[in-house]
């Protein structure tokens, strides 16, 4: 008896020692074959990577290395930031786990005096003040490529050339774009030279180097990050397919041949942005040349316009008073110049990558477009005027140079948002179906081609967003007073990734709202509004009439007469019972509130654990129950 219990007994510790190895054996196992095999159960799946990502990550060329740094000790009195960490570090070991292999995460916590720290502000991440004992918080991403060796030789990966790039801070108001960043950040760096840009422009935008003119700061910004290549208009016949984006500046009397090597450009998928402006205040050229033809210093494309069902008249210009810029004028004044406008964050699309980010951009006499009726196509604002906006002829704002103010003589408002930069959506038939014949010809788009418009030249000139001082040593140094470069930058950004990054849009934050709370209170704010308000006017009614009744205020000098003496202390007295009163709203206003957190505690703490608990109880009483009827 004692040898079979023995055996018993050797069997289960066996088992049990089986059991153990399997558990560690498999958790092992499904940690490093079974990573991507993940369940995402948010409403909002947020920690689903969207196609366009999955597309990115899963067909990098070669390993890249992501280090993200964040001051884990100096945010200790920091939840909210340290939760963002959380969804950070999250989103990118998804990333990692179906990047087969290809990418490497490193998580560094840059301690102060640390080497860490020295290297998180070598690669130029941006450390914020505020953290536990008044440290510096580093919460940013470096991404780099990885040298060459033989086990990749051997797996046949591509060498890329030694890059670097970071994402200086995680700021949470830009969760929503969090994953565009970090897919933006991957894809930068899995290319092996810099996305080429076309551009055509029949503005001075590259300067004048025979007079010692610099190109325009926007230039050269799109220089630092992007191969720019201008293209002649006046020879145009195509646009090379390994343009990743063109620029088309102030399109002027553009000959058939450029307008099609535009068309085709677009309808292959290239990404274009137009700029055009009813009136380009940086147009040199003059109203009216020596053989008497005249320049309105505008310009359109109004055969793509039309094929594409965009309305656009190069004719009119819109004014917002609300949104007016003051200027110098040449006698020392200064007005407001409804033309020249600041959109604010108000006027910028939130939701848009391109624009979420800015503060302020300027624009100058500016254009609109709208939709053609019929059309199929859809705009997607990324700039608009308030509802205080009026249309006016562009002649009236060139004759209005010397006196702005003019422009508000009889001013009107329209009631209306007019669109100044927009994202055009569609499939797009071609302009040119004449040449139908043509080798290579294309008669429409895909199904979802995008081109960015923009009704404004001016906005890409220095004059409206950059400012130049002297620094110590003597040399112009500059600062911007707008965001019209970091515009033309993300736009550039955009649209020279691959159509995979195009695809990634906002998500939503992943800070939930506690709905039901917000709702109560809502009800009980509406309930004892009223009664608020009825106390806080019969307050104010009270205290004018008290100040009526000081000495000071009879007229009589400090004397006071029994009967208002009497009427003072009622009316003190009232002050005090009203005061009492808003109190008591107050605090029945706040108790509703207090008793929604201890019923929902009570459900959280107590209740549920309780029926867990008794589920659980239950089912060993009947599990036991039945064993006793079977023995």
């Amino acid at each position: 008896m004692v040898r079979i219990h023995f055996r018993r007994r050797t069997v289960l510790l066996s088992a049990l020692v089986v059991l153990a190895v399997a558990f560690v054996a498999i958790t092992l196992g499904s940690s490093r074959w079974l990573r991507v095999a993940r369940v995402d159960l948010t409403a909002d799946k947020l920690y689903t990577l969207t196609p366009g990502t999955a597309q990115i990550v899963g067909k990098l060329r070669a390993p890249l290395r992501l280090t993200l740094y964040f001051s884990d000790h100096a945010t200790r009195d920091l939840p909210q930031l340290r939760s963002y960490e959380q969804r950070v570090s999250e989103m990118l070991q998804e990333m990692v786990a179906r990047s087969h292999g290809r990418l490497r995460l490193q998580i560094v916590d840059p301690v102060p005096y640390s080497d860490d720290e020295a290297s998180a502000e070598g690669y130029g991440l941006t450390p914020i003040n505020g953290g536990t004992n008044g440290e510096r918080v580093f919460f940013g991403l470096v991404g780099s490529t990885l040298p060459p060796n033989a086990e990749a030789d051997a797996d046949g990966e591509e060498h890329l050339p030694g890059k670097t790039l970071a994402i200086p801070l995680f700021d949470p108001s830009r969760e929503t774009f969090l994953e565009y960043d970090i897919a933006k950040l991957l894809y930068e760096l899995d290319q092996p030279s810099k996305p080429r840009i076309g551009l055509i422009s029949s503005l001075p935008v590259q300067g004048n180097p025979v007079i010692g003119e610099e190109p325009w700061t926007v230039i050269r910004q799109l220089g630092q990050q992007f191969e720019v290549k201008t293209l002649d208009a006046s020879k145009l016949k195509g646009v090379d397919a390994d343009m990743q984006a063109l620029l088309v500046i102030h399109p002027k009397r553009l000959s058939a041949d450029a307008l099609y090597a535009i068309d085709q450009y677009v309808l292959r998928g290239g990404h274009l942005v137009v700029f055009v402006d009813p009136v380009a205040e940086m147009d040199n050229t003059p109203f009216v040349d020596s053989s008497g033809a005249t320049d309105d210093h505008n310009s359109d494309l109004q055969r793509l316009f039309a094929a594409w069902g965009v309305l656009y008249d190069p004719q009119k210009v819109v004014l917002d008073r609300s949104r007016a810029l003051r200027i110098e004028l040449a006698d020392n004044s200064s007005a407001n110049h409804p033309a020249m406008l600041g959109l604010g964050q108000q006027e910028l699309n939130r939701n848009d990558v391109i624009t979420a980010s800015l503060q302020r951009v300027n624009v100058s006499s500016t254009g609109y477009f709208d939709l053609a009726p019929g059309a199929t196509s859809r705009l997607q604002p990324l700039m608009q005027t308030t509802t205080d906006a009026e249309v006016v002829t562009s002649e009236r704002v060139r004759e209005s140079i010397s006196n702005p103010t003019g422009l508000l003589d009889n001013y009107k408002a329209d009631n209306a948002h007019y669109v100044i930069a927009a994202r055009l959506h569609g499939q797009f038939p071609s302009a040119f179906p004449e040449r139908a014949a043509q080798a290579g010809h294309l008669a429409s788009s895909g199904a979802n081609t995008e081109v960015i418009l923009v009704a404004d030249t001016d906005l890409l000139s220095d004059r409206l967003w950059v400012s130049y001082t002297q620094s110590l040593l003597g040399q112009p140094q500059l600062s911007a007073i707008a965001n019209n470069g970091d515009l033309i930058t993300n736009i550039a950004d955009n649209l020279s990734g691959s159509s995979a990054l195009l695809s990634i849009h906002g998500r939503v934050s992943s800070q939930r709202p506690f709905t039901r709370v917000l709702a109560l209170q809502s009800a009980a704010d509406q309930k004892y509004l009223a009664k608020k308000q009825e106390l806080q006017r019969e307050l104010a009614v009270t205290r004018n009439r008290l100040s009526e009744l000081q000495p000071a205020k009879t007229g009589r000098g400090d004397t006071v007469s029994t009967e208002q003496r009497t009427e003072i202390e009622q009316f003190l007295q009232r002050q005090l019972e009203i005061n009492k009163a808003l109190r008591e709203v107050q605090h029945q206003f706040n108790a509703e509130i207090d008793a929604l957190g201890l019923r929902l505690k009570f459900i959280n703490i107590v209740l549920m654990p309780s029926l867990v608990i008794l589920a659980g109880l239950l089912y060993g009483w009947r599990r036991s129950r039945h064993s006793r009827r079977r023995t």
